[in-house]
């Protein structure tokens, strides 16, 4: 995957396309996706219980006890830098050091700067109050699985978006599992979770705009 720049609100991400949200089909993003995006998204979504699971998944992240002790790792092939620039963004405007998260990488080249050559080694020092956040869209392969597991067994928490996996999720303390024949797409998964983890309050959806519009118009109901 190649690598989007990490400063700025959401600034490498695209517009979501309209084949995301064909009827009936899965509801994610191509290429990237803008905070009005992740508001359609989840007007799409309302209703079907994926908002709950990932605000649920956001909020353990949130309980991540220090700047930098939020650990991000991927596959070999697949290194979650989308997910890891987001969450850096969030942790940064609404203020929550603790989201700040570190890229853990397979094979980070030796020139990279100091927070881009972190190497799996990292995983060996990981303790309790620290969040190993795990994203595989395929089955995990054994050496992560391993590394996840020793990283349990320290004290880590351990949290994943998996696309079936059941050894990871079986490792997990909290995973969403993402279906490739399901409603959403893995990195639309992935905007849900980093969009609702820099959140200070639960944003209102379309029912709740809509309820309080009707309260406005007809006005407060009276009982006997």
């Amino acid at each position: 995957m190649s690598r989007p720049e990490m400063t700025g609100k959401h600034t490498s991400c695209q517009h979501i396309t309209h084949e995301t949200a064909t009827p009936g089909g899965p509801v994610g993003h191509h290429g990237g996706m803008d905070s009005g995006s992740v508001g359609l998204l989840r007007e799409l979504l309302d209703g079907t219980g994926w908002l709950e699971r990932t605000r649920e998944l956001a909020l353990a992240l949130r309980a991540t006890r220090s700047p930098g002790g939020l650990l991000v790792v991927g596959t070999p092939d697949d290194e979650p830098w989308h997910v890891t620039a987001h969450l850096a963004d969030e942790a940064e405007f609404a203020g929550l050091p603790q989201l700040t998260p570190t890229l853990v990488r397979w094979a980070p080249p030796p020139g990279a700067p100091p927070h881009l050559r972190v190497g799996l080694d990292r995983l060996e020092r990981t303790g309790r109050g620290e969040t190993l956040f795990v994203l595989s869209e395929r089955h995990a392969p054994v050496p992560l699985l391993e590394r996840v597991d020793d990283a349990r067994r320290t004290g880590a928490t351990i949290l994943a978006i998996e696309g079936g996996d059941p050894e990871l999720a079986g490792l997990a303390h909290d995973a969403i599992a993402v279906p490739r024949e399901g409603p959403v797409t893995f990195d639309g998964a992935q905007h849900l979770v980093s969009a609702a983890a820099g959140e200070t309050g639960r944003r209102p959806g379309l029912r709740d705009r809509l309820a309080r519009l009707l309260d406005k118009v007809s006005g407060p109901q009276v009982t006997d």
